[in-house]
């Protein structure tokens, strides 16, 4: 691993976030991250700073924000003093999205439960599953896709 003050190579930071460099290079490309200064041989070159932002970057991806979101969080940070009421609006916003898609997500399986439930283990021509899922009006109501 770098030591904190050290600059590596794209390779490098690659391994020790866990991000791949196609993506560190489309990070750059969008700006997410700073493009870095290069070697004289023409190799890129990262700080503390990338690794810390890109780290951002991928720990915001995990819980799944989105990039506009994330460019939004990263102006914010950019400004220590500014009021955090956008940040936490912006994580209401996407709890709001998990929330809607645990909701959908519970409604899939009960709409599963009830097929396995209802299943004979007869015959393939005779089963609740397969014939459920030919005729849509046989579910229990709509079910948005998860």
């Amino acid at each position: 691993m770098a030591k904190a003050d050290e600059h590596v190579t794209i390779g490098a930071l690659a391994k020790a976030t866990g991000v791949k460099v196609p993506t560190i290079r489309f990070y750059e490309e969008i700006g997410l991250i700073p493009a870095p200064p290069r070697t004289s041989s023409n190799r890129r070159l990262y700080g503390p700073a990338a690794r810390s932002r890109l780290g951002f970057v991928r720990h915001a991806r995990d819980l799944g924000f989105d990039l506009p979101a994330i460019r939004a969080l990263l102006a914010l940070q950019d400004r220590p003093d500014a009021p955090c009421a956008e940040a936490d609006a912006i994580a209401r916003e996407r709890l709001g999205e998990v929330e809607r898609k645990i909701a959908a997500l519970t409604a899939l399986k009960g709409e599963l439960e009830a097929m396995v439930r209802s299943c004979a283990h007869g015959r393939v021509a005779d089963c609740r599953v397969i014939e459920t899922l030919g005729d849509h009006h046989l579910c229990r109501g709509e079910h948005p896709r998860a």
